[in-house]
């Protein structure tokens, strides 16, 4: 059995979002779930755990879509039946990324 190695706690967050690994083009992939310290998504190829890049996703917080771009490093990388699970764990994030996170967490 697993042992869970996240950090804090994390919501259901289903939208597209673009991974931008350092050295590659952009990739598409649709998110899962978000939380203060990373996020999870699903992609058609593998990506090495250790890259970094960045993550682009939108966020709706008061009736409004946000753009969020963030620093992330691949935690793990895993084949599912739906492709593979991506865990990211965000890197230096802004002010404006944190409070946007922590507001769709309420």
């Amino acid at each position: 059995m697993s042992v869970e190695q996240r950090q804090g706690a994390r919501k259901i967050l289903r939208t597209r979002a673009m991974l931008v690994m350092d050295g590659a083009g952009p990739v598409a992939a649709r998110t899962l779930d978000v939380g203060p310290g990373g996020m999870s998504a699903v992609v058609t190829e593998p990506v090495p755990a250790g890259k970094e890049g960045k993550v682009l996703f939108e966020l709706f917080l008061e009736g409004k879509a946000q753009i969020i771009e963030a620093r992330t490093a691949v935690s793990h990388c895993i084949f599912s039946s739906a492709g593979f699970k991506v865990g990211l764990t965000f890197l230096h994030l802004d002010m404006a990324v944190m409070s946007a996170i922590s507001k769709f967490m309420r």
